[in-house]
This record gives structure tokens, C-alpha cells and sequence, in this order.
């Protein structure tokens, strides 16, 4: 039997360069921390395979600079900051994500209410 996938990946899957950015917005961040941040806000395990792509069209996008610095003890790695436009391109996602997130509550309080009844 397959395990069926939890529908919250999905969630992440499609929001995911707003949880990014809002993360980038906090601090700049290496991929590894970038992961670790959206875990320990409750939205699950990312993975690199879906991670850097996003990150590389944010970075093409000019939302994010992506930056080589070098490791303590180890090898270099690419830290991400938020630009300017994705400061402008998070606050303006976060309105529309808001309005969605209300509109979505609305529609399963409605479903709710009808069940109830």
C-alpha cells in the first residue's frame, strides 16, 4: 500500500518563495539555515531538490543576492540575503496572502457551519 503524501507539502510546495522570503527578511541565511528556519516555524522537512530551485529564481528575479562566503573550518557556501525589490515583492505577497487565508477560512467555516446544521 503507498503512503499518501500530507497535503501540508503541497501547501509549502506553492508558497514556498514567500516562506523564503519572509525567512531572508529575518536575517541572511545559507540553504541549510534556510531549511531549519521553516522547520522550526512548524511548515515541515524542505528539501534541497526543491529548495535551491527556488531560491536560484528568486536570485534571478532579483528578490534575493546570493553571495559566496567562506566556511569556518570547511568549504565556502552560498549565503542568501533579501534585496530591496524583495522587501517590495514580500509585502505585497503578504497582503494577497492574507486575503486568500481569509477567503479560504471563510469557505471552511461555511462548510463547517452546513455540517453542523
Amino acid at each position: 500500500m503507498a503512503a499518501q503524501a500530507d497535503p501540508a507539502d503541497g501547501w509549502l510546495r506553492g508558497s514556498l518563495e514567500l516562506a523564503l522570503l519572509a525567512a531572508l527578511a529575518e536575517e541572511d541565511r545559507h540553504g541549510y539555515a534556510l531549511v531549519h528556519r521553516l522547520a522550526a516555524a512548524g511548515l515541515g522537512a524542505v528539501r534541497g531538490g526543491a529548495l535551491y530551485p527556488v531560491l536560484g529564481k528568486l536570485e534571478a528575479s532579483g528578490a534575493v543576492l546570493a553571495t559566496w562566503q567562506p566556511g569556518e573550518g570547511g568549504p565556502g557556501r552560498k549565503v542568501y540575503s533579501i534585496t530591496a525589490d524583495g522587501r517590495d515583492r514580500l509585502a505585497a505577497e503578504r497582503a494577497r496572502w492574507q486575503e486568500f487565508a481569509a477567503a479560504f477560512a471563510r469557505l471552511l467555516d461555511s462548510h463547517c457551519e452546513e455540517a453542523q446544521r
